[in-house]
């Protein structure tokens, strides 16, 4: 409340209104002499104080009244009116209530719908027949004690109307609510309904006799008896005239009315009404079965998995829950079958199962697997991944990759193709199947409410559960979960007594042990990457050579021919009882291997038919893996005598074959294959075959525990490979590889005290592992403002959402945030964004393409995106010995070229290699040429799919382009080498690396550690080329980069020459400039028509100091008057310079400090900078939609003369 002013009251204007009629009664005391007074003495005091009154004017408005509250009003009245009439309500009711007769000819349309008129008409005479049957058979059986008593007849009646009520539920087909209803009215018209059919029926005959009887078991028992007395005598006659009293309508309808007036029924109607509030009906919905006519075969098979036992547990929860989760480790088939259940269970009737895979090649076998065993064509059981797909309109079941789903939802949010979406191998944390995870979370409670229901289903190896179930931010209400059991057969794990650091060559030697003393089975060994993959490979084979042992197959398969097994086979089993590992050396193992080859026992025949059951192997038949240590130190040095010993290449031979993820396809395949006959398979791999691809026939696993993880600096961007340990859910995975078809036995190459201490439960998720610029991109773009609060199942952190969003506003993908949007981390994506989130590449990638088509560098740019995108395009010379590193270096350098093609670096070797590969494919000689030059011929083969990929995108947007992949695509010009050059900078703006000069290095500092080193912005510590990169000799000053990684030093890779004046143009964010230099002025540039000024600035937050360089004036006071001087000095307008002699003042006049004195320099100052007009460009923009702009300005620095020649001649442009 405000508070009043001083003396408020006699500031306000008020009205005020006097009462003098006390005053001018004056009363005078004297009686005696009343006679003589008058009033006209005015000057008499009045005796009273007069009276005074303010009056306020208070005008009064009467409120409109809207057409909302005049109905609202009206409604008010309405219901008082009904208030009153309430006593009539029944009365009136009554008048306008169907008649009974005419309410019995009704049939419910619940009954009709669900029974048809036949059926319902039959089963409405059920009851009746049996009522007759029964009441003759009592007439025959009772007919003389029912003339002189009524004892029973109340509970025979009763009894015979229970038992046509069961009749007539029992014949119902549906379980719950034949008749029931929402409604009101609905339910009355059931309740009549039912009493037609369970009532009517029965007491119609009895009670029609007696019009005027009225059932009422509340009436007093003598009452009651008077009725069942006159109900007895007239059972007599009921079998005579029981059908004409059935068809008398009349007589039924008035007993129906009594009976429903009476206090019994009323009491039963609101019982009734009650118990159908409280209970909730529950929706029934027809089974729905698919039929699949499947091979014998393929079902023998199927019902060995153990999936295929939870099939009805797992139907019936999908059905009953929106989000369902089943875990079970690989190998239980839950990729394969769950598709397979829906199918059958009518899903994919009118829409699409929808099943997302990690890995592309997963998404292509099950497609074709499940397929077949459905016994469909590939049009209805499809797949679509990153560069191909079959995907037709028949399309019933399909599988792709996560991201092509996280495209689809970009276009349909809802999905609506879809019943239902799988997310398999949900354990591997992809980052793409995080973001679906948190979007389908709120998808499908989505189409729930529209009524269109959307399953979904996430299914894993090994899932930590508690970051779904128990992450109510996720799903409000816990999912369900289902386990599956996994393996058909046991898996023992053995664990090393000491973990030895060398695992490689650990791996080596319990693999010679397995081999050369354990039955028959496969091996598989997991290490970590691809050259010790190729290391153990080498060495195996060298021990157990397959070329030489021919003679060995080929006796092996005689003997068994002839029913007499090898010496291999027979010799294998006597020592295995009497050896352990505990005494057991490689010296040993070469001693018994020769006495085996010296004996011969020849053993019965044996049919191996007779024996179903696979035997079990006990602890006895196995290798212990604990070592005593005098037996390990002596096992470590001679490991490499061992393989070279003479005398293990005579046992049986090893198929060795490698597996990583790099390997050529048909190169992979191979694993698949049975090995040839009378050789043992062995399988080097790294993580790939933890849960991608399940290798048959194994049952030996010899686990490292170590994988190679790509980490990267969340600040720095800095990757670096790192060896460590699995996860325990990795290591289990890896166990769950052997025993697929028999027991198996896992050997891990480490001790159970560093697997309980050092191994983590689950490894990190992807998301939490890597940037996230490409996914916080894709998340703007599809309006997700605010990513810090999506329901991320693991969020990443948010140091890595705050340099996303820094690297992405440097490369104009976001708009420059304000303070509040920094701290809330929802800046919003600009068109350039939206158009870069269009490809199927990093943020970093899609701004160069976006910028290509500029200058017609489209063909060229496409080409160096596709081939930096992919890993690991060249092969390393360096890993390679003699003429053929040389030759493979030699032609790198020469496709690295002279010039600007030369200081585009990497980028241009990339495009010559990839341009020479397209032309020798076209030949038919690309795995030669790839062979030949040092290429990855499984990368050359994705980046040709990429480039298809991008260029029809690039069509779609832009179709006037028409790019084609030419195989003879030329070598791009110096000139557009410089521009690529700049378009690689524009891509990594902020990753830009300065050469440390000598004089730059500090006196404490290693001069050796800084020689040919570059430093970063972010980083403290050099880096360094890289010993294959081309750009090494040139040593430029000033270069960009692909990406830094860390061996014993950081790496460049994919180095680009650059010039610091470009900087400014395109990673205006990032520098620091001064004001325009005064010497030397600015100039105009009639090229571009703009104004030129020199500046100085840094670069970074380092502070690099930038060289003087000529940039486009900023737009600024002082630039539109320097663009003024250039107009009146006739540089921008050819046409007025014939008028610059006549100028009242000089046009360098307008760049003085005095200048705001002189009118004239001021109005045309004002006008130009009133437009924003500081190029020639603008001001003829401005001149096409004002003619007259400038003119009268212009005239005021002309005599009055010249005045009319102007007007003629404008505009001048």
């Amino acid at each position: 409340m405000e508070k009043k002013r001083f003396n408020w009251k006699s500031r306000a204007v008020t009205n005020v209104k006097i009462d003098d009629s006390t005053t001018k009664e004056i009363v005078l005391d004297i009686k005696h002499r009343t006679e003589d007074y008058d009033s006209c003495n005015a000057l008499v005091l009045p005796n009273q104080k007069r009276k005074t009154k303010n009056i306020d004017k208070k005008v009064t408005t009467t409120r409109l009244l809207s057409k909302k509250r005049r109905k609202l009003l009206e409604k008010v009245v309405e219901r008082k009116k009904k208030k009153l009439q309430r006593a009539t309500l029944l009365e009136d009711l009554a008048k306008v209530q169907v008649s009974p007769a005419e309410l019995k000819q009704y049939v419910s349309l619940t009954s009709l719908q669900n029974k048809g008129l036949k059926r319902h008409f039959r089963e409405l005479e059920k009851p009746i027949e049996k009522l007759k049957h029964k009441i003759n058979d009592e007439e025959e059986n009772d007919s003389i004690k029912a003339i002189s008593s009524i004892k029973g007849s109340k509970k025979r009646r009763l009894a015979i109307l229970d038992n046509a009520k069961q009749d007539e539920t029992k014949s119902d087909p549906n379980i719950v609510g034949f008749e029931s209803s929402d409604s009101s009215d609905e339910d009355n018209s059931d309740n009549e309904d039912k009493n037609e059919k369970y009532v009517s029926d029965s007491t119609a005959a009895l009670n029609v006799i007696n019009e005027n009887i009225e059932i009422n078991e509340t009436q007093d028992e003598k009452h009651f008896m008077k009725d069942e007395k006159n109900l007895a005598k007239d059972e007599m006659n009921l079998t005579k005239d029981e059908m004409n009293l059935i068809k008398d309508e009349k007589n039924f309808a008035k007993d129906m009315e009594n009976e429903t007036n009476s206090a019994k029924t009323e009491k039963s109607e609101k019982s009734m009404k009650k118990i159908q509030q409280n209970t909730i009906s529950k929706v029934c919905t027809p089974a729905v079965f698919v039929p699949v006519n499947r091979k014998p075969e393929i079902q023998a098979a199927r019902l060995k998995l153990p999936v295929v036992g939870e099939e009805q547990i797992i139907v019936e929860t999908i059905n009953e829950n929106p989000i369902v989760i089943i875990t079970g480790e690989t190998g239980s088939g839950k990729t394969t079958q769950v598709p397979q259940f829906l199918y059958e269970a009518g899903y994919a009737q009118s829409k699409m199962i929808g099943i997302t895979e990690p890995r592309r090649v997963a998404a292509m076998s099950m497609s074709k697997r499940v397929a077949e065993e459905l016994n469909l064509s590939e049009k209805e059981v499809s797949y679509l991944i990153r560069f191909e797909g079959n995907v037709t309109e028949e399309t019933k079941i399909k599988f792709m990759t996560d991201g092509v789903l996280l495209k689809e939802v970009q276009s349909d949010f809802l999905l609506t193709k879809y019943s239902v979406i799988i997310l398999d191998e949900a354990h591997e944390r992809s980052v793409y199947t995080d973001i679906l995870i948190g979007l389908l979370s709120r998808i499908v409670p989505l189409r729930n409410k529209r009524g269109n229901p959307l399953k979904l289903i996430i299914m894993s190896a090994t899932l930590s559960v508690k970051e779904f179930v128990e992450n109510t931010r996720l799903f409000k209400v816990k999912p369900p979960v289902i386990e599956v059991k996994s393996r058909q057969f046991s898996v023992k794990i053995h664990f090393n007594r000491r973990t030895n650091k060398d695992y490689v060559t650990e791996a080596l030697r319990k693999t010679i042990k397995i081999h050369t003393r354990l039955p028959e089975g496969g091996i598989l060994i997991f290490l970590t990457g691809q050259q010790e993959v190729h290391t153990v490979v080498r060495k195996l084979r060298k021990a157990f050579p397959l070329k030489k042992n021919k003679q060995f197959q080929v006796k092996k398969v005689d003997s068994e021919k002839d029913g007499v097994p090898s010496k291999e086979t027979s010799n294998r089993e006597d020592g295995e009882k009497e050896d352990s590992d505990d005494n057991f050396d490689d010296k040993e193992a070469l001693r018994r291997n020769k006495q085996r080859q010296k004996k011969q026992v020849i053993l019965p025949s044996i049919n191996l038919d007779d024996y179903l059951v696979n035997p079990v192997d006990t602890h006895e038949d196995l290798i212990n893996i604990q070592d005593d240590e005098d037996n390990l130190d002596e096992d470590e040095d001679e490991d490499e005598d061992v393989i070279d010993f003479k005398g293990l290449t005579s046992a049986q031979p090893l198929w060795v074959l490698p597996l990583y993820s790099l390997l050529p396809g048909h190169e992979q395949a191979k694993v698949f294959e049975p090995p040839p006959e009378g050789c043992r398979l062995c399988v080097v791999s790294t993580n790939v075959a933890e849960t991608s691809l399940t290798i048959p026939n194994i049952r030996y696993v010899v686990d490292s525990g170590c994988c190679k993880t790509r980490l990267y600096d969340k600040v720095t961007g800095v990757s670096t490979y790192h060896i460590s340990y699995v996860s325990k859910a990795a290591a289990t995975q890896r166990a769950g590889r052997a025993g697929r078809t028999r027991p198996g036995h896992c050997y891990r190459l480490y001790s159970s005290a560093v697997y309980n201490n050092d191994f983590e439960e689950y490894s990190l998720s992807e998301i939490q592992r890597k940037p996230v610029d490409d996914l916080l991109l894709q998340m703007k773009a599809m309006n997700i403002n605010k990513v810090v609060n999506f329901p991320f199942p693991t969020p990443p952190d948010i140091m890595q959402l705050r340099s996303a969003e820094e690297r992405l506003t440097i490369l104009g993908a976001l708009e420059e945030p304000s303070k509040k949007q920094k701290e809330t981390y929802c800046m919003k994506v600009t068109p350039l964004g939206r158009s870069i989130a269009a490809f199927p590449v990093s943020p970093r990638y899609g701004k160069m393409l976006a910028l290509s088509h500029q200058y017609n560098l489209s063909m060229y740019t496409i080409c160096m995106v596709a081939a930096l995108s992919v890993q690991e395009v060249l092969i390393e010379a360096l890993d390679m010995e003699g003429s053929t590193k040389s030759k493979w270096l030699q032609k790198r350098h020469y496709w690295a070229g002279t010039g600007n093609n030369l200081l585009l670096g990497d980028p241009m070797v990339l495009i010559r290699a990839i341009g020479t590969a397209e032309y020798a494919g076209s030949k038919g000689r690309l795995l030669s040429f790839c062979e030949e030059n040092g290429l990855r011929h499984k990368a050359v083969v994705e980046i040709r799919k990429l480039r298809h990929q991008l260029t029809n995108e690039i069509n779609l947007n832009v179709p006037e382009l028409n790019l084609v992949i030419d195989p003879k695509m030329p070598l791009p010009t110096d000139t557009e080498a410089k521009l690529l050059r700049q378009i690689v900078l524009a891509g990594m703006a902020d990753q830009v690396a300065k050469k440390v000069l000598p004089d730059e290095i500090k006196e404490d500092q290693d001069k050796t550690k800084w020689k040919r080193a570059y430093k970063t912005p972010k980083m403290e510590e050099p880096v360094f080329m890289h010993s294959s990169c081309v750009l090494r000799r040139t040593k430029p000053e000033w270069v960009v980069y692909q990406e830094v990684y860390e061996t014993n030093k950081m790496y460049m890779r994919g180095v680009t020459a650059i010039e610091p004046e470009w900087l400014p143009k395109f990673a205006p964010l990032l520098c620091h400039l001064s004001e325009p230099l005064t010497d030397p002025p600015p100039r105009y540039d009639q090229g571009t028509g703009n104004i030129i000024c020199r500046v100085s600035g840094t670069f970074g937050t380092a502070g690099w100091a930038l060289p003087p360089m000529d940039i486009e004036h900023p737009l600024t006071v002082n630039g539109i008057k320097w663009f003024a001087y250039f107009f009146l000095e006739g540089q921008v307008c050819l046409k007025l310079k014939q008028f610059v002699p006549s100028l009242l003042t000089t046009p360098g006049s307008i760049t003085k400090s005095w200048a705001k004195l002189i009118p004239r320099t001021q109005a045309i100052v004002q006008t130009l900078q009133s437009q924003g007009v500081m190029s020639k460009d603008k001001l003829v923009e401005v001149w096409a939609s004002n003619k007259k702009f400038l003119l009268s300005d212009y005239q005021k620095w002309l005599p009055e003369s010249a005045h009319a020649e102007v007007a003629r001649l404008w505009p001048p442009s």
